[in-house]
């Protein structure tokens, strides 16, 4: 597979510059002019780049594993709701050091529900029951703030 100058650029995460500086040193294999634009081939998803002679090794577009999500259902929130009509999220999703309330959450990849009645979840000791993934996580807020009535009109 052959790729631009702007694609490799996004592929190793890196700006289109620094590979056109990367071409012109001749130091990606393959690459090759087609008129006024460079084409680049791939190899594994990944253009082939030779070792500079000095200065930092090249460590473009590295993979990093992201820590695990938490996804939790609020009860106290839940209750709340019932008792004074509101419709405040109610699922929270945790991530590193943040905390993120939604309404509706996508995981898109694999997930384990965890139970533990003894420990609790951790930053959380209340929680029982929750579900973990190291996937990405879509959170979806939803406006409720018009009434039902208005909506059926």
């Amino acid at each position: 597979m052959y790729v631009s100058v702007t694609q490799t650029a996004k592929i190793l995460a890196v700006s289109a510059a620094r590979v056109r500086k990367l071409v012109g040193q001749g130091r990606i294999r393959g690459a090759f002019k087609v008129g006024n634009v460079w084409v680049i081939p791939l190899v594994g998803g990944l253009p082939v780049i030779s070792k500079g002679r000095r200065g930092p090794k090249l460590g473009f577009a590295k993979n990093r594993p992201t820590g695990v999500s938490r996804i939790h259902v609020n009860q106290n929130v839940i209750r709340s709701n019932k008792k004074t009509g509101e419709r405040k999220p109610v699922i929270t999703v945790k991530r590193h050091n943040s905390n993120t309330y939604a309404h509706e959450v996508v995981v898109n990849g694999p997930c384990r529900i965890v139970y533990e009645p003894d420990k609790g979840m951790p930053y959380c000791p209340k929680a029982r029951v929750w579900i973990e993934t190291y996937s990405q996580v879509e959170v979806i807020n939803k406006d409720f703030s018009q009434n039902v009535e208005d909506i059926a009109v």
